[in-house]
């Protein structure tokens, strides 16, 4: 079973201003954004989650001195931690979303522990960076979360009732608040559920990845394997509608001339003039069953499947466009956000951009029973879990 253990957390102090202290993921700030978190506060955890100048050393050090000073306490006990997000997603519904953070088995891909496991959901980019291991490293602790999705029934409901508030946060128009749960019977029906079932990883690959490296590292240093990098630092969801927000990661192409890129997508789909492209194209994209290719110059036109045209490939967006343009020489781009690739296919740096419908909840979790993995960047799960709640120590705190 994939093990998901409560830990002694490290924690602001109480009486700390969250809002100045907490921070977006790493993985999603700019160097300006970076900047200005530094200088909101000189406690913000974003001088140890990106410090100044890949300075890991002086990260460990400033984790280790706010320890001392009181800025971070230590919980007196092992616990998990319920994370609750209230926000309006992209399409303007309300929605609410629960899951609790703890430290998640580290298991070695392709491996079942008993009959269940944690899986990888999606083929991930390579990326030559280190820093999140050489983190991990200097700080002897995890900082940002992997978010998983469990496939087990019941987590929802286990973690309707409230804990200990911790505290409460907005970001963006997005609530955050995070509570404690330290009853040895709750943490043990919450420890139940997920070890009845799967656990996908939805968000934080890389992490869990450098995750194995650092479990390893410890484990030729120390001759042990039952220490706290065993484990890492997870956000687990359920698998199910009510509790996810998931939008699409758009395509962008280089590497090809406009007619190429045309002739190659023209052998599985036909065009049609799309007209001026806003949010409610995204709507129509998904109640039509179409995509839309933007072309360089500023034109906008749907892509409608020929009948038979993929009849081999799973029915994902991602799956049919790399089947569409495989051997064409494009190569391929990322971006989240309409205005975003809109302002992106503008600039004049690519032959076009193409638009793709969300993924939905029955392919994630149909994907996930078959053990396949599907194209990188299918999905961007919104909103995205704020840093800082929740520091896990993997190595023992000076005294």
């Amino acid at each position: 079973m994939p093990d998901f253990r409560p830990f002694a957390a490290l924690r602001y102090a109480p009486g700390t201003d969250l809002q100045a202290v907490l921070a977006p993921p790493y993985d999603v700030l700019s160097d300006d954004e970076v900047t200005e978190l530094h200088e909101r506060d000189p406690h913000n955890i974003c001088h140890i989650d990106v410090p100044a100048n890949q300075d890991y050393a002086h990260a460990g050090q400033l984790l280790r001195q706010w320890v001392a000073d009181g800025v971070l306490t230590l919980d007196p006990g092992p616990s998990l931690s319920v994370y609750r997000l209230s926000f309006s997603d992209a399409t303007g519904e309300r929605r609410q979303i629960a899951g609790v953070i703890g430290g998640l088995e580290v298991v070695d891909e392709g491996v079942r522990t008993g009959r269940t496991t944690v899986l990888p959901h999606e083929r991930t980019t390579p990326k030559a960076t280190t820093d999140r291991l050489d983190l991990t490293r200097a700080t002897g602790a995890n900082l940002s979360p992997v978010w998983g999705l469990s496939l087990a029934d019941g987590l929802a409901d286990a973690l309707s009732a409230p804990g200990d508030l911790v505290g409460t946060a907005r970001f963006e128009g997005v609530d955050h608040r995070v509570e404690r749960v330290s009853d040895p019977e709750r943490v043990g029906a919450i420890r139940a559920i997920l070890a009845s079932d799967d656990v996908l990883i939805a968000d934080g690959h890389h992490r869990y990845s450098i995750s194995r490296t650092y479990r390893d590292e410890v484990r030729a240093a120390t001759g042990r394997t039952d220490s706290a990098a065993e484990q890492t630092l997870t956000f687990v969801s359920q698998l199910i509608e009510d509790q996810l927000s998931i939008e699409a990661i758009h395509r962008l192409y280089t590497g090809v001339s406009a007619d190429q890129l045309r002739g190659a997508l023209g052998r599985r789909f036909d065009f049609a003039p799309a007209g001026p492209v806003t949010p409610a194209t995204l709507k129509d994209m998904v109640a039509l069953g179409r995509l839309v290719v933007l072309w360089g110059d500023g034109t906008a036109e749907w892509l409608i499947a020929k009948p038979g045209a993929f009849d081999e490939v799973r029915a994902l967006d991602g799956a049919w466009l790399e089947a569409a343009l495989a051997d064409s020489g494009a190569v391929v781009d990322y971006q989240h956000g309409l205005d975003e690739i809109l302002n992106r296919v503008a600039s004049g740096g690519f032959v076009a951009g193409i638009l793709i419908r969300p993924t939905s909840i029955d392919e994630i979790r149909r994907t996930a029973r078959e053990g396949l993995l599907m194209p990188p960047k299918s999905t961007f799960f919104t909103p995205k879990l704020l840093t800082g709640w929740v520091v896990r120590p993997t190595e023992p705190l000076p005294a």
